[in-house]
C-alpha cells in the first residue's frame, strides 16, 4: 500500500490534473479532499480536451475509481453539468467509479449572489473569487447553518434548513439594499438533483477505510495551491480552504499515518490569478511572453493570469509546509527560447534580506525579489521523454531549483500531453 497526496506549490495552475491523470494509473482510488468548483484542470488525452473543476481527474481514465470527499463544498448543479459533459465525452461515470461523501457541504444558489455581491462592493479591493460561492458555502460550515448532501434525501431536513439559511442571508442582502430570495425557488430542483446523484453517495470516510484495509494505492487530489491556503497563504487573498497536505486527511477521513508520501506540482515559472501580492511578477516583454506560450489563462474563469519568473523563497516553504518528498515539474518546455531565465532566491524587505513568506499583508506587498540568472537554451525540449535528452542549460537550472528549494524533482513535464513527461521516480513506490 501506498497512499500519495498530490498539491500545489505555488498559487495554483501549476498543472496538478495531467500529473495526477497520469499517477491515477497506478492508483485504486482517486480522492478530491477540499475546494469546490473554483479549481480547475485541463487534461490533454490522446488528443481529446478535457476541463474538470469539481470531478477528480481520473474519472477520464477507464477502471478507476473516483471519490469526492467532505472537505469539498458541492454545487449540485455544476455536478450534474460536469458529469453530463463527460459522459457526453464518451467517458462512462456511474456508481461504480464515482463515490460522492455524504457529508460534503452544498454551494447554493444563494452562496453565489452573496459571492458576487461581495467581490463587486465598490470601493474596496477585490480578492479575485470566482463569484462561484464558495467562501459563503464554507462560511456556513462554519456557522453550522450549512447544508450537506445527506440533507438533499429528506423532504422535512431539506424544506427546514433550506429556509433557517435562507432567512439568515436575507438579513444581508436586506442591508445590501436587494431583494429577499426564496427558498421555494430552488425547493423542488434541490430535491430533484438529489435523487439525481443519489446513487454515487455514501460516507466517504467508510469507503477509503475500505480500501485502506485492502492496502490499496490512494491518491489524494487537492485543487488551488499552497499560498492559497486560508491559514498559510497569502492572506486575505487566499481561498476558503486549507490546501496544504495536512488537509488530505482531514477532507476525506482518515489520519495522517495512512499517508505515505506528498508530492508537489510546481511550474517552472510562477503564475497567479486575481488579485495578491507576487513578488517575481514580471509586467514586461518576459511576462507577457511567458503568458502567452503557456496559454495563461484560468480554466473556470477564462482571466488572464499574472506571470513571473521561478519563486524558489516560495517553493521551499511549500515544502516545509507540507513535508513534500519529491517535486513534479511542469512547464519546463515553455522556458524554451529565453536568452536569460531568473531564479529569485531571496527576497529584499526594508534593506533587508530575508528567505521566507512575511505573514503580513504590508510586509507581503513591500518585498522585491533578489534573483538569479541562468543561460537559457535553444530549440525546442517539448515532448523530451528522458533526463539525459535535455539540453545542458535545461539540466543546470533543473539541478539549480532542486538545490534552492531543498528537494529532489521526480517528474518533468515537457509538453500538455499525458505522454510527454521525464519519470524519474515513482511516488507510489519512491525507493
Amino acid at each position: 500500500m501506498s497512499n500519495v497526496v498530490v498539491i500545489g506549490t505555488q498559487w495554483g495552475d501549476e498543472g496538478k490534473g495531467k500529473i495526477v491523470d497520469w499517477l491515477s494509473e497506478k492508483a485504486d482510488l482517486v480522492v478530491r479532499f477540499q475546494g469546490g468548483h473554483n479549481a480547475g484542470h485541463t487534461l490533454v488525452v490522446d488528443k481529446k480536451i478535457f476541463k474538470l473543476s469539481l470531478l477528480p481527474s481520473g474519472i477520464v481514465r477507464e477502471n478507476t475509481i473516483v471519490l469526492i470527499g467532505n472537505g469539498v463544498v458541492i454545487d449540485p448543479f455544476h455536478l450534474k453539468k460536469e458529469i453530463d459533459e463527460l459522459k457526453n465525452q464518451n467517458i462512462t461515470i456511474s456508481p461504480e467509479n464515482l463515490i460522492i461523501s455524504d457529508t460534503a457541504f452544498l454551494i447554493l444558489p444563494i452562496h453565489q449572489v452573496i459571492d458576487q455581491l461581495r467581490e463587486n462592493i465598490k470601493n474596496t479591493e477585490k480578492i479575485g473569487t470566482t463569484g462561484r460561492g464558495i467562501g459563503p458555502s464554507y462560511e456556513d460550515k462554519v456557522g453550522r447553518r450549512g447544508l450537506r448532501i445527506c440533507d438533499l434525501f429528506d423532504e422535512d431536513e431539506l424544506s427546514s434548513k433550506l429556509s433557517k439559511l435562507y432567512d439568515f442571508h436575507n438579513i444581508w442582502l436586506r442591508a445590501m439594499g436587494k431583494k429577499n430570495l426564496d427558498p421555494k425557488d430552488v425547493y423542488e430542483i434541490l430535491w430533484d438533483l438529489g435523487q439525481t446523484i443519489k446513487s454515487y453517495v455514501q460516507p466517504s470516510w467508510l469507503s477509503i477505510n475500505k480500501y485502506i484495509q485492502q492496502a490499496s494505492n490512494i491518491l489524494f487530489e487537492g485543487a488551488q495551491g499552497t499560498f492559497l491556503d486560508v491559514d498559510h497563504g497569502t492572506y486575505p487573498f487566499v481561498t476558503s480552504s486549507n490546501t496544504i497536505a495536512s488537509q488530505a486527511g482531514i477532507g476525506a477521513g482518515l489520519g495522517p499515518t495512512d499517508i505515505n508520501y506528498t508530492l508537489g506540482i510546481t511550474k517552472a515559472y510562477t503564475t497567479r490569478v486575481g488579485s495578491g501580492p507576487f513578488p517575481t511578477e514580471d509586467n514586461g516583454e518576459d511576462g507577457i511572453l511567458l503568458g502567452k506560450k503557456g496559454h495563461e489563462f484560468g480554466t473556470v474563469t477564462g482571466r488572464q493570469r499574472r506571470c513571473g519568473w521561478f519563486d524558489a523563497v516560495l517553493v521551499r516553504q511549500a515544502v516545509s509546509l507540507s513535508s513534500i518528498k519529491g517535486i513534479a515539474l511542469t512547464k519546463l518546455d515553455i522556458l524554451d527560447g529565453f536568452e536569460e531565465i531568473k531564479i529569485c532566491t531571496g527576497y529584499s524587505l526594508n534593506g533587508k534580506t530575508i528567505n521566507y513568506l512575511p505573514s503580513a499583508e504590508k510586509e507581503q506587498k513591500s518585498l522585491k525579489p533578489i534573483y538569479e540568472t541562468l543561460k537559457g537554451w535553444e530549440g525546442s525540449i517539448a515532448g523530451i521523454k528522458k533526463l539525459n535528452e535535455l539540453p545542458k542549460s535545461a539540466l543546470i537550472y533543473v539541478k539549480r531549483l532542486e538545490e534552492l528549494i531543498g528537494c529532489p524533482i521526480i517528474l518533468i513535464s515537457t509538453s500538455p500531453e499525458r505522454s510527454d513527461t521525464i519519470y524519474i521516480k515513482d511516488p507510489f513506490n519512491p525507493n
